[in-house]
């Protein structure tokens, strides 16, 4: 009689399942049962090295790997013994430290500050591990109010209303709000924003007015003093600036532009820190181009840069000057989101240049001051119409709106030759208007359809056939951009289609085979040689044991372990993906269920994608109309307008 297999360990089982162990593909995953390791005890060199396709090396690699990851074990011991997925555990050790578990048995909502968890796992956590756990815990109203802050941080606020916390703790039953609102205060993780002071007139005869209450703003620390930090610097550099150049040195550079853009090159080299927006074809880039060649005539040091790898390779080709992202320009450090370069060790460059400057959000924005030394020039470019960072903050448009920096604003349009109708149809959405664009260049092809099925199949044909057919744009420069995620002209649904026809192939590794055009979803800077950024499009280009070779704008990278769930099949992107980067073929599709999320910046961002050729593939009906002649109905809550203001006075 043959003794029966021993049973699984539950923890052990979804620790695997969930990959979490470092360098453990699916594949081997299966494998690990037959081979006798069904718990952490079974698990030594010796034993992996009996699984298939596995050498000594690799197996001393994974034992290496699975002590590593014992932090992340003991979450998932928690999670499992409380009935929850244990793949939450993904980022614990980011999140909460090596000492994760510690922390959750003292304090189970602390597991609300990892992504993906709603409050009804933290409680159930909370029940497994706490004896007499209870709804109102100062620890549970603590954690609420960060949770409120940070679901609104993915809406791009960066404060709240203290009355709108107030509600949310509320509605989750907690009976003493002001109480959590203090605790979370206390716990340095929240700031409290008074409301500011009411313009006072000395010549009125009555009382002085109180601060109104209601604009009393709550804010997670970080981002409330992301946003001070911005502040205080663009006041600093406002204030240290020298004059680098006469004005009238403007004039060696000054053929081909209008007074406008002279007007900007001029503004660089006398203030300390400046803005130049306009939208497509009016001439940013060709403005900053003369900068530039003025700047090194007189040799002095200029630093290019923009929020993603394309923006910055498109920035270089029009410069003729090296331009890199501002993550490697600020040298950011692997996942940790910190930089080599701050106060301490400053940027060498006296002038500073970054284009695409509505991509920037309020962290990334204060580390760059930050980097700025005293005296330093920082010329911001960007198109406040386009859709804001997908971080929080709207800096542009606060810098804008404060009036505390000069701005100069292009208008004209240089590029009606180059880029008429595409220009022509992204100014009228700009102004508010969905223009009827004449082009019998078929630079804009409108193609309507009805639903979304059809909307996809005739994505699909334009990017196969038509395009390369008709125009003779190769599919590997046509890029599809959607609103969505999900639906059959979503995504992941049009990428499925899109490879078959494309690169058909079993996704040997992580799904990827040779040749799948891929988008990053987050930022893995620290990857040999150098890393990628959020957004960057590349081609796969060889594929290993558990990793990929991947050719992106800034270069080849060797993309394995945790980084490999942040890629994703890339030949249908989101609108945010796709901006700060421009292609020579471009396909936007807008399915009927894109529209609530129609807004006039993610219209005119799609469509400002495109260089050459513009298929836009209608199936939203009136919505698109609409969207386009209302602004953006949700504005961002943020106070950096507000503290610029402040500081001007």
């Amino acid at each position: 009689m043959s003794t029966p297999a021993p049973a699984a360990d539950p923890v052990f089982a979804a620790f695997c399942a969930a990959g979490l162990w470092p360098g453990l593909g699916k594949r081997t995953a299966a494998d690990l049962p037959a081979a006798g390791i069904t718990s952490p005890d079974d698990v030594s060199a010796d034993r992996l090295l009996k699984l298939p396709r596995v050498g000594r090396q690799r197996a001393e690699r994974l034992f290496s790997s699975f002590l590593a990851a014992a932090g992340t074990y003991e979450v998932v011991e928690l999670l499992v013994g409380a009935g929850l997925n244990a793949r939450l555990a993904v980022n614990s050790a980011d999140a909460l430290g090596q000492d994760a578990a510690r922390r959750l048995r003292d304090d189970p909502w602390a597991l609300l500050s990892l992504s993906g968890v709603t409050l009804a796992d933290a409680d159930r956590l909370a029940i497994t591990v706490l004896s007499g756990a209870d709804r109102q815990d100062s620890r549970r109203g603590r954690a609420i109010v960060g949770l409120t802050l940070r679901t609104a941080t993915r809406d791009g606020h960066t404060v709240l209303p203290a009355d709108l916390v107030v509600a949310a703790l509320r509605a989750e039953g907690i009976a003493d709000p002001a109480a959590a609102v203090v605790a979370a205060v206390e716990s340095g993780e929240v700031l409290e924003h008074e409301p500011p002071e009411p313009p006072f007139d000395p010549d009125s005869e009555d009382e002085p007015l109180e601060p109104d209450p209601a604009l009393r703003m709550l804010s997670l620390a970080r981002f409330g003093m992301a946003e001070e930090a911005v502040a205080e610097n663009v006041h600093r550099l406002a204030a240290t600036s020298g004059r680098i150049a006469d004005p009238a040195s403007v004039r060696s550079v000054a053929k081909g532009l209008d007074p406008a853009q002279q007007a900007a090159v001029a503004q660089v080299l006398g203030a300390g820190i400046s803005l130049l927006t306009g939208g497509p074809g009016t001439g940013k880039s060709r403005t900053v181009a003369s900068l530039v060649k003025l700047l090194e005539a007189k040799g002095t040091e200029v630093a290019l840069a923009a929020p993603t790898g394309r923006a910055a390779k498109r920035l270089e080709e029009l410069t003729d000057h090296p331009a890199v992202t501002v993550h490697r320009l600020l040298g950011a450090q692997g996942m940790t989101g910190g930089f080599a370069r701050n106060e301490e060790w400053p940027l060498d460059a006296d002038v500073v240049v970054v284009d695409e400057a509505s991509m920037l959000d309020v962290e990334l924005t204060a580390a760059l001051l930050e980097a700025c030394p005293d005296g330093t020039h920082l010329l911001l470019v960007g198109d406040p119409a386009q859709l804001p960072s997908i971080g929080p903050g709207h800096v542009l448009g606060d810098l804008i709106d404060s009036g505390a920096v000069p701005v100069t604003e292009l208008t004209t349009l240089h590029r009606q030759a180059a880029g008429g109708a595409i220009a022509r149809l992204a100014t009228g959405v700009r102004g508010g208007e969905l223009v009827q664009v004449d082009s019998p260049d078929r630079e804009v092809v409108i193609v309507p359809a009805v639903g979304s099925a059809e909307a996809a199949r005739r994505v699909v044909q334009l990017v196969t056939d038509s395009i390369p057919r008709a125009l003779g744009i190769d599919p590997a420069t046509v890029q599809v951009v959607t609103p969505v995620h999900r639906g059959p002209a979503g995504t992941i649904e049009l990428n499925k289609a899109l490879k078959e026809k494309l690169n058909p192939g079993t996704g040997t590794v992580f799904g990827f085979d040779v040749g799948d055009r891929v988008v990053a979803t987050a930022n893995h800077l620290d990857l040999e040689p150098i890393g990628f950024a959020n957004g960057e499009v590349g081609v796969v280009t060889g594929t290993g044991e558990g990793s990929l070779t991947v050719d992106f704008s800034s270069g080849p990278v060797t993309v394995t372990g945790n980084a490999l769930p942040d890629l994703r099949h890339g030949w249908a992107i989101t609108v945010h993906r796709a901006q700060g980067s421009e292609w020579p073929g471009v396909v936007v599709v807008l399915p009927p269920e894109a529209g609530g999320m129609l807004s006039r910046p993610l219209v005119y961002t799609a469509l400002t994608r495109a260089q050459k050729h513009l298929s836009i593939v209608h199936a939203s009906g009136a919505a698109l109309a609409r969207a386009v002649r209302e602004v953006d109905v949700r504005p961002r809550r943020t106070r950096l307008a507000t503290l610029l203001a402040e500081l001007a006075e």
